[in-house]
């Protein structure tokens, strides 16, 4: 097996280590900056790993990049996956990637013929939120004979929080502001609904000694569970976790326009405000050394046998302080992996194209994520 990993970051990083790890697969490593390799994946240089510098807004060399492979994983900004997608599918290749965007979602979903007649997968949302959190969520469903509520909860947390904001940044800044700014989509009455981001604050519990988090929505995570589900499902929602107060501030901070995105004149010069933000408070979240945390539960309630029931999971994963690699690598990085050689070697038995937790065989899936340590909790039903 060869596969491609497009981006070089936190999670293309865990990605590649995972498939270099857990495969005899040779792997390629492609980035506009490969100088900045981990140094995890520095034993592998030059022996199943090769580390290309590559262009991806280039169709033509990333072409020439994907020639010779099997699967393209792709761990890049999502607005360059729709265009990425439907060169691997013109070429043959299997191709899966993190997702967390409806509209370049759709337009991959505009390759489904192509990539069916190519007898190859295009399977976006293979991450974490969404991807792993959403295979979960459908696992639930399945417990059930009808559900009527679906809650997914997701957060990646400093293991030892620091105030004011009690949080350190464990991927994209740029990111994370765009799920605190970006209306959420969600299922009421059945229907698909938009609701702000910050909201409809409630208490999560997890065991000691993580305690009680807020959760508050965001958008991304969701995927397209709330339009397929619509009509079925009377309430289906996605919230972040966070330790409790950190929706306050960043609430506070949004409405006084230091997150917009319009230019304000500041002494004759034009200034984004979410720019001048993020460069005087994204150094001071980076902490390169604090170890982290992904705390994920997943609530569905409904009927089964005749009678009221609940299904839920929970899932506490930590910093490999072994390797270096944070929680938030290993629940991303990972599962865009395992979710890529399912792909490859059949497992996963996918022409066309649907987000991981429509074709994900749930079983298989956990009983991988294990293997690394990544351990699902069956909470009730």
């Amino acid at each position: 097996m060869r596969f491609l990993v497009l981006g070089s970051g936190l999670q293309g990083s865990a990605c590649a280590f995972d498939l270099l790890s857990t495969t005899d697969a040779a792997i390629t490593l492609a980035d506009q900056s490969p100088e900045r390799l981990a140094p995890f994946l520095a034993p592998y240089q030059g022996k199943r790993l090769a580390v290309l510098k590559v262009n991806a807004t280039d169709e033509r060399n990333m072409r020439d990049v994907m020639r010779g492979h099997d699967a393209v994983l792709s761990a890049v900004p999502y607005y360059l996956n729709a265009t990425l997608a439907a060169l691997a599918v013109d070429l043959g290749l299997h191709f899966a990637d993190l997702g967390g965007n409806k509209a370049v979602l759709e337009r991959q979903q505009a390759l489904d013929g192509a990539a069916r007649n190519q007898h190859v997968g295009v399977v976006p949302d293979c991450g974490l939120a969404p991807g792993l959190v959403n295979i979960v969520a459908l696992e639930a469903v399945r417990r059930l004979e009808r559900c009527e509520s679906l809650k997914l909860y997701v957060g990646g947390l400093p293991q030892h929080p620091e105030p004011p904001l009690n949080y350190t940044i464990v991927y994209s800044p740029e990111g994370v502001l765009d799920y605190y700014t970006s209306p959420s989509w969600v299922l009421r009455h059945g229907q698909p609904a938009q609701v702000d981001a910050l909201s409809e604050l409630e208490s999560v519990d997890f065991p000691a000694p993580l305690g009680t988090l807020e959760a508050f929505h965001t958008a991304g995570g969701v995927s397209l569970m709330p339009w397929e589900f619509a009509g079925t499902i009377d309430t289906m929602e996605y919230k972040t976790l966070r330790y409790p107060g950190h929706a306050h501030i960043v609430q506070a901070i949004r409405e006084l326009g230091l997150l917009a995105t319009e230019p304000v004149d500041v002494r004759g010069t034009p200034v984004v405000p979410r720019d001048a933000f993020i460069a005087i408070v994204a150094p001071r979240l980076r902490q390169p050394e604090a170890h982290d945390l992904v705390a994920l539960k997943v609530v569905a309630r409904g009927t089964r046998a005749g009678g009221p029931a609940t299904v839920a999971f929970r899932l506490l994963d930590y910093y490999d302080a072994e390797r270096g690699i944070s929680a938030m690598m290993r629940t991303t990085g990972y599962s865009l992996s395992v979710t890529g050689q399912m792909l490859v070697d059949g497992r996963m038995a996918q022409h066309g194209v649907h987000p991981a937790y429509a074709v994900t065989p749930y079983g298989e899936y956990v009983k991988d994520l294990g293997k690394r340590g990544i351990r699902i909790e069956e909470m009730g039903s």
